[in-house]
């Protein structure tokens, strides 16, 4: 399902306005281990082969019980990408990183901050792709669960905020972890502040196809990238900070 939104907020400079050009000497971003036979992916190494909604800098794989609902501009830049099975849902983003480090721990440990000064118990706890964030957040609808998750890759790293069962018990996520399983992530060779979020746009089909609708902005899952809060009150900004 696709559905516009609003603007959104412009994206800003990082607060040291380092980009993610690499130091002279730094050593490259430690690669998943080995065993692990999944992504998200960088495009240079994602399997072929398989159907995916292009998206630009992020492709996700096409699952059969899962619905992607984007909220885009009516110019087709998207602005947020949720991905329904049931009663779980999966919000994803993609921002830059720099080439010499990867950014989730601090992106992470500012998330646990701003949830605490809002008064929300926040619990750490070991998952697929290391260390996770949980937190029950109170919003219009009664108390949500949320699970925060990050995954640095080469010059970029990619953040997911499950909602539903699966926040609680990820064994409950189903179809939805084939989804973050199969992610592709198009970084493109252009220098960027880091933790920008990298360009994401409807297919042509799917553009104009907004521009036929007149749907109502869709309520955010996840709290904004930044981690300034709970989240399903307020709109999403698109990067952390």
């Amino acid at each position: 399902m696709f559905s516009r939104g609003g603007s959104g907020r412009h994206a800003r400079g990082d607060r040291g306005g380092r980009s993610d050009r690499p130091a002279r000497g730094s050593a490259p971003v430690p690669q998943p281990p080995a065993e692990r036979r999944h992504g998200p992916y960088d495009i240079s190494e994602a399997p072929s082969g398989v159907e995916r909604l292009d998206l630009g800098s992020l492709q996700i794989p096409a699952v059969p019980e899962v619905e992607i609902r984007v909220q885009a501009n009516p110019d087709g830049a998207v602005q947020q990408v949720v991905l329904v099975n049931g009663d779980n849902a999966l919000q994803v983003g993609v921002f830059a990183a720099p080439r010499s480090e990867g950014i989730w721990e601090e992106v992470r440990e500012e998330i646990r901050e701003s949830l605490f000064s809002e008064g929300v118990a926040v619990q750490e706890t070991e998952g697929e792709y290391g260390v996770e964030l949980r937190a029950r957040v109170r919003t219009a609808d009664g108390l949500t669960d949320l699970r925060f998750l990050g995954v640095d890759g080469p010059r970029w790293m990619v953040r997911g905020v499950f909602q539903g069962p699966a926040a609680t018990d990820p064994s409950r996520a189903g179809v939805l972890v084939e989804c973050l399983h199969g992610l592709v992530v198009d970084r493109g060779q252009e220098a960027k502040p880091v933790r920008e979020p990298l360009p994401l746009r409807l297919p042509k089909e799917a553009s104009e196809q907004v521009h036929e609708q007149q749907a109502a902005p869709e309520t955010p899952l996840a709290p904004p990238a930044n981690g300034s809060g709970p989240g399903p009150r307020r709109r999403p900004s698109p990067r952390p900070r």
